[in-house]
């Protein structure tokens, strides 16, 4: 799949790992921006063992379709909240828990927005918060440039090694490298989505961020929130957060090991705290 660049008709081919007894209750992990669903390689054994879990490739991501801009998808914030949508209701049918990580959380705090009814918890990993988050560090916002963006998205080393390892602790097993540069070494199709998504990144990140704020803050908003923080993440400031968390009463756990990939640099550590946090009752 990570070869196709689109599919016909407008129906988008996602790839996705499942882990655990269908019958459990369904925890999602969602990437970040760039990332795949291998960077919860090591998550999983640990939630299978109570949690029906599923990880995936974004749109554009991975081993997931990567559609030709302007043919079926823009790779908008908004297009990746119906999208999110989409695979949600096509995966789960009861309650689920969501787990994202960076930069799509606010797109995943949107969706949550419009389906309160259908989450459990919401966990977010490093999430962009404040208005000090509101853009894209240099190491990606580069990608989203006219000339050089168009360049360097088809670089594997720049795209995949070292958009991953510039923003904490983490260094990247070249097996692991492999795994994330297949993408963009089979295919020109992924430096073009990453070109475009960086461009809609950069034009709609500050809004969104300003919205998941709201959305955290609001008296209406029901669903169990923590906000799980990598201390020796590099891209997103720690000032703010805690204030942020305490004035919206919801929870904070800080790994201080972990940069801003938490599930990469403690991903054992990560599983047992999602674990945790999970309400493992099954509501229809």
């Amino acid at each position: 799949m990570g070869t196709g660049s689109q599919a016909s008709g407008d129906v988008f081919r996602w790839f996705s790992v499942e882990s655990g007894n269908a019958d459990n209750p369904t925890v999602i992990l969602i990437h970040g921006f760039p990332s795949q669903a291998y960077s919860y390689r090591k998550v999983l054994p640990v939630l299978s063992k109570n949690y029906h879990a599923i990880a995936f490739d974004w749109l554009g991501f991975g081993f997931s379709d990567k559609p030709q801009p302007r043919y079926g998808f823009d790779y908008t914030l908004s297009e990746y909240v119906s999208a999110l949508e989409s695979f949600v209701n096509e995966v789960a049918t009861n309650k689920v828990s969501l787990v994202v990580q960076g930069y799509f959380s606010p797109v995943v705090v949107k969706y949550a927005s419009k389906h309160q009814e259908k989450l459990n918890d919401l966990i977010l990993l490093n999430p962009p918060l404040t208005a000090k988050h509101a853009n894209l560090p240099s190491t990606l916002s580069i990608f989203s440039n006219f000339l050089l963006g168009e360049i360097f998205s088809q670089d594997p080393l720049r795209a995949s090694d070292k958009a991953l390892t510039s923003c904490g602790p983490y260094a990247m097993k070249e097996d692991d490298a492999m795994v994330y540069r297949r993408p963009y070494l089979t295919s020109g199709s992924s430096g073009f989505a990453l070109n475009a998504i960086s461009r809609a990144m950069k034009k709609e990140l500050k809004a969104y961020v300003e919205d998941t704020k709201a959305i955290l803050m609001d008296k209406n908003w029901k669903v169990r929130t923590t906000v799980c923080w990598g201390r020796r993440d590099r891209w997103l400031n720690y000032d703010e957060v805690e204030d942020f968390c305490k004035n919206s009463n919801h929870k904070l756990i800080e790994l201080p090991m972990a940069g801003h990939h938490v599930q990469e640099d403690s991903g054992e550590e990560l599983g047992g705290i999602i674990s945790g946090l999970i309400s493992r009752r099954i509501v229809t």
